[in-house]
């Protein structure tokens, strides 16, 4: 592995406690007000400092305005390390932000708005082509872990059982793991023409990708995954001896966290299933366009059309108020768990992820029940609403989930209300954080969240290409 700057690694004892979900509190840290100076940046990127100055000159609100210019850079101002391999390839190592470890989902969606500018900067289109090379690298080194450390320094909490390699910093499997990877992969492809990517590390993290689904079909038995940690969190660790509860096989994938890193209840989450059905897609096309491998292609197609039918005869759940909509979790026995989680996948970001979603009247139905109280974790307060999740508490709203409404909404109304919260939820300090309490804006987590800034960042970008500038000049201020 190369060598990165071990600055932040150095403090990672000091920063665990902002990865076990402790509840939120009145943040005595000096929160960040205004971006790096320039000499003090992770990575600097003229195509996207251009195209933040191009696209804040539109907009006429202060607040508005500023907040985009330092949260749409803040994965590169803060996260992003990069370094070339023994063999000159580019390699990418991402924080999440205030915690020192690279997380394959997280580290996808943070580097994916910087897609667009990747004509106009080629140090920006080889820092990405890194953030893809280190990925696959990490599923090769386990492919059931969630989160990777820049040196073999091992877990994050010493009691994880099984051992397994130094290099990986939590052990949670989570199907979107490998989904964000293929993702940005293919995108990358489909803006740039470069293969380069897809070389034999790419078809050995492929064919791992592929075994680790199939295996957590849980056909041949409940296979090799367990996960156990000492803990006074439940949803840390897993319940009968690290195996969680039993699935019947019925063609989906078990997934034994979500994408909050707790442990499902039900080991079928719908929503990292249906996101599992579009990588494998997205695999097949790349395996047989650039690699020629045709067999392995169809293996992706027959497996991403096998979850896609297991989907449409179990997760959907016929409810009293909203007709057919999607559950959150099944086990294949019949039990289903009605609720949605902020964090991404959700049932909510299903039409982020996929477009098409819009025209699956059960994804509509389903969007209107989990922003309602029908939903768990959904609360309103003084402060907003919006949905949280058991990580950190209820009560408590994630931003992540009022960016979700604003990208799924089809409603000028809707996305206004949406940006009204976030601007009034930041606590002053200018960024996105990871939650806040229903009626105190004030008490929030984690006020160093690279994904959830870069996400405010992407949704404003989004509307001003949609021609929304006058929706975001309209804003009260």
């Amino acid at each position: 592995m190369t060598r990165y700057n071990m600055k932040l690694i150095r403090i990672l004892p000091l920063l665990l406690l902002a990865a076990c979900g402790n509840p939120p509190r009145e943040n005595a840290s000096k929160p960040y007000t205004d971006r790096p100076p320039v000499e003090e940046r992770a990575f600097v990127s003229p195509a996207v400092d251009a195209a933040i100055e191009a696209t804040a000159s539109q907009i006429t609100h202060p607040k508005l305005a500023e907040m985009f210019r330092k949260c749409f850079p803040n994965t590169l101002d803060t996260t992003v390390h990069y370094s070339e391999d023994e063999n000159g390839q580019p390699d990418t190592y991402v924080y999440t932000g205030d915690i020192p470890a690279m997380w394959l989902r997280d580290s996808g969606a943070q580097v994916w708005p910087y897609l667009a500018f990747v004509h106009e900067d080629e140090a920006l289109r080889k820092m990405i082509a890194g953030v893809i090379n280190r990925q696959f690298k990490c599923i090769l080194i386990d492919p059931y872990a969630n989160a990777f450390n820049v040196e073999p320094i091992g877990p994050a909490d010493d009691s994880d059982l099984p051992k397994t390699s130094p290099y990986v910093f939590e052990r949670k499997w989570e199907i979107d793991s490998h989904c964000y990877p293929v993702r940005l992969a293919y995108a990358y492809w489909k803006k740039t023409g470069d293969t380069s990517v897809f070389g034999d590390l790419w078809l050995k993290t492929a064919k791992t990708i592929l075994a680790t689904f199939k295996e957590q079909q849980r056909k041949e038995g409940h296979g090799s995954y367990t996960f156990l940690r000492r803990t006074d969190r439940q949803l840390d660790t897993k319940c009968v001896v690290g195996r969680g509860n039993p699935v019947k096989p019925v063609g989906l994938i078990a997934s034994a966290f979500r994408p909050s890193d707790d442990a499902t209840t039900f080991e079928f989450l719908i929503p990292s299933n249906f996101m599992a059905v579009t990588t494998l897609q997205k695999m097949a096309e790349i395996l047989s366009a650039v690699n020629g491998e045709n067999a392995m292609a169809l293996e992706c197609l027959a497996l991403a059309d096998e979850v896609s039918a297991a989907l449409r005869q179990h997760a959907i759940v016929e409810h009293p108020v909203y007709g057919k909509i999607y559950a959150y979790e099944v086990d294949g026995f019949g039990s289903r768990q009605l609720m949605d989680d902020a964090n991404v996948p959700s049932l909510l970001s299903l039409g982020y992820l996929d477009p098409e979603m819009f025209n699956d009247p059960i994804y509509l139905n389903t969007r209107k029940f989990v922003w309602s109280e029908d939903n768990p974790y959904f609360f309103r307060g003084q402060a907003g609403e919006g949905i949280g999740g058991p990580h950190i508490g209820t009560e408590n709203i994630w931003p992540m989930s009022i960016l979700m409404k604003a990208f799924t909404a089809r409603d000028d109304e809707e996305i206004r209300a949406c940006l009204i919260q976030l601007l009034n939820t930041d606590a002053g300090t200018g960024f996105m954080h990871e939650s806040f309490h229903k009626d105190d804006a004030g008490r929030f987590t984690r006020s160093w969240f690279a994904w959830a800034n870069t996400l405010f960042g992407e949704l404003v970008l989004k509307l001003v290409n949609d021609g929304k500038v006058e929706l975001l000049n309209s804003l009260p201020r």
